[in-house]
This record gives structure tokens, sequence and C-alpha cells, in this order.
């Protein structure tokens, strides 16, 4: 089959809507359970690259967190902490967790709200353990190279059977040439092929040249995260897993801080502060992330005010001041950070080093490198400049 019907295009009066193969060749994928849009296989098909070179780059089963053609969360799949079950709102399952269940983890919960309705894309076949996470989630659908065939009806039985559920070929390789069309006008340029392995941090341009192995995983995650991130975009990446995406900002630094804070409310879920609340035993997960989010915000003192609190919690937890809010951020460190084009002043080293970043890659190029580097150098950071730009649009 080289064409497939879909619901309907980017909205739900964009009809009709269909993706096809235009040499004539049968589609790479399949669609098993659902009727997906336009948006759900955007989201599939640039989250099913991404996996795949995630994988390539770290020798594990990945998984990303897509939302409106730019990820939510991408990991891979290192063992959970049992803080990080916590967080992540697993902790409950009595099951053995595999890796990709792991990576589906730590992708959907690193920024929870974010990924709220997501469409989620494993590297590998989605086995049991996965699929139990994906159904307990709200999720438009999931694109994987197979499922186990518990695993498939677990998902089929999902948004009351109609849960998008599509296959697709791993061994598929796409023409070199791409094309797409705006306003009538056909664009075409070569798809970007570029690999990103383990040397292409070498050029390190800071007094500190110290990059562990760890920091190399690191920052190729948050590159290969980026090159599948509308732009422009930053990422903040620790222990395996995307903390912080900051993406389609017209200024660089309004995604590092975009970006940054994102990462310093998944760090700050883990204060003890927030793993004590006291919440309802019948709040449900979608409730307590909204509420986490209150509770380490700027106005969480408003809420209080308002007596919001008894929306969420049993009783009214003490209240998170701005200084400890900001003295468990100081606690995070190692973090690595990527930007997909050069940053033009080291106003985005100083917003990044506030949410522990010690490793950062970046193209490099502006005309004030020199400033950026020494921003870099005053904090002991590691900086590598890659010299290639990763504009994804």
């Amino acid at each position: 089959m080289n064409e497939l019907a879909l619901k309907y295009g980017c909205n739900p009066n964009q009809k009709p809507s269909r993706i096809f193969m235009e040499d004539g060749s049968d589609l790479p994928v399949k669609v098993l359970n659902g009727k997906p849009g336009y948006i759900n296989f955007l989201d599939a098909l640039n989250g099913w690259q991404l996996v795949s070179e995630l994988k390539k780059a770290a020798g594990l089963p990945a998984a990303a967190s897509f939302k409106h053609v730019s990820p939510a969360g991408a990991a891979v799949g290192l063992p959970l902490t049992d803080i990080e079950k916590h967080i992540y709102w697993v902790d409950d399952m009595d099951m053995e967790f595999s890796p990709l269940a792991n990576a589906y983890a730590r992708a959907r919960g690193a920024d929870r709200m974010s990924s709220f309705g997501d469409f989620i894309s494993l590297s590998d076949v989605c086995d049991v353990p996965t699929a139990k996470i994906i159904k307990r989630e709200t999720s438009d659908g999931v694109i994987a190279p197979g499922y186990e065939p518990e695993a498939l009806e677990i998902l089929k039985s999902k948004k009351k059977g109609n849960y998008n559920v599509i296959e697709i070929d791993p061994s598929y390789v796409p023409n070199p040439i791409e094309k797409k069309q705006v306003f009538g006008i056909t664009f075409e340029q070569g798809r970007n092929e570029l690999h990103i392995g383990p040397d292409f941090f070498d050029n390190i341009v800071t007094e500190n040249k110290d990059l562990p192995e760890s920091a190399k995983i690191d920052l190729a995650i948050s590159m290969i995260t980026l090159k599948y991130t509308q732009s422009n975009s930053v990422c903040y990446v620790k222990g395996g897993q995307a903390i912080g995406i900051g993406a389609g900002q017209q200024s660089r630094i309004h995604c590092t801080r975009l970006a940054g804070d994102k990462a310093d409310k998944w760090w700050l879920r883990q204060a003890p502060e927030v793993l004590s609340l006291p919440f309802k035993p019948e709040i449900r997960r979608a409730d307590r992330d909204n509420a986490i989010d209150l509770y380490t915000g700027e106005d969480y003192e408003d809420v209080v005010a308002d007596g919001n609190w008894q929306n969420f919690f049993t009783e009214q937890p003490k209240v998170f001041t701005r200084e400890a809010r900001k003295a468990w951020i100081a606690k995070n460190t190692g973090v690595s950070l990527g930007s997909d084009a050069f940053f033009p002043f080291g106003d985005n080293i100083e917003r990044a080093h506030r949410s522990g970043v010690q490793y950062v890659a970046q193209p490099g190029g502006s005309i004030r490198d020199d400033n950026v580097i020494a921003t870099c150098n005053k904090y002991g950071m590691v900086m590598s400049f890659t010299g290639i730009r990763l504009f994804h649009h």
C-alpha cells in the first residue's frame, strides 16, 4: 500500500488529507489501530528518526515524547532510581522495568506537563512493561518497529479502542533528497544525514578540557534531540535524558531560559519539600503535576493565600520559599547543554550556569565567541565548538 488516508490535516477543516509515496512504492508504516492525523504522523516520523539515532549513539533503547513536531522529552534506557520512579509516577507499578520502559518513563517524566497528550516514539519492539506505562498516560499514539502480542492488546484497549498504534519498517531508508510544499511552491533539499558520534565534540575551546565519556553521551543526546526540534532550540541533558528543551523561540536567550526553567522544575521535583507533598489520594497524576508546577512556582504564596491548596492536599504544605528553591537548584551539577546554533552572547552561559550546566556544545562562529568562551572559563565549564548548525523546520 502506497497511500493512507488520514483523519484530517493540521486542523479538522483541512480535508482531505493523506500520506503517500510519490514513487509508487509501499509505505514503510502500517496503522495497527486507530486513525492517525497529519500532526500525529509528523510527530511519529520525526520521533522515530530521533530515537533511532539515540540508540545508535548510546547503544541503549531510546524513547521520545513528541508534541507539535518537537520533543517534550527524550531518553535512553538507563535504570530508574527510586526517586525517579516516584517523580515520574511509576513507583506504584509492581513489575520489572525493561530498558525500553525505563527510557519511556524518563522521556515522559522529565517534562510531564508538556508531554500530556504526546505521541510516543520507541526505538525497539514495544514490550509489555512499556505498554503498561503508556496505557495509564494521556497520549495520542505510539510508533515502534514492532509490538509484542500482549503489548499490542494493551495498547488497543486504550482510548476506547481508538488509540493510534503505528508500526514502522526499521529497514526503511528514505530518499536522500526531501521535498515539501509551502503556498503551492515546492522546496527541495538534501536530508540532514549528519552523524553525531563520539568525535563530534573533539574541538574543545575552553581552558577546562576534561570531557568525560558520560558527558559526551549526554551532549550527543542533546544534539540529536535538537536535530529534530523546531528551531531556535537548546536542550539540557543529565544522566541520559533531556531534562529541559526550549523549542521554536526567535531569541536564543529565550530558548536558554525556557529550557533552563524546565530543567529547574525537573530538579525541584526531587526536593524533599516536593517529595513529601500530602496529596489527596484521589488526585490524578496530571493534577499532581499541575499542583507541583504551582507549588514550585514564584507565585505559590498567592495560591496559598487564595486557599487553592485545598484542591490538592490533605493539609496545607509548608511554603517552598524562593530562597529554599534557589538553594536546591544550586545543588544540581554536571548538566550538559546543546544549542542548534551559536550563542551570540555570554548571557546564555550565565543562565545555563544557574541550572548546573558544566558541559556545552554549540557550533561557534559568533563575532562574540571570545565573550562566550570567557564566560565558560569564569565558571570552569567545558565547551566544544562543533562547527555544525542543526536548524530544523
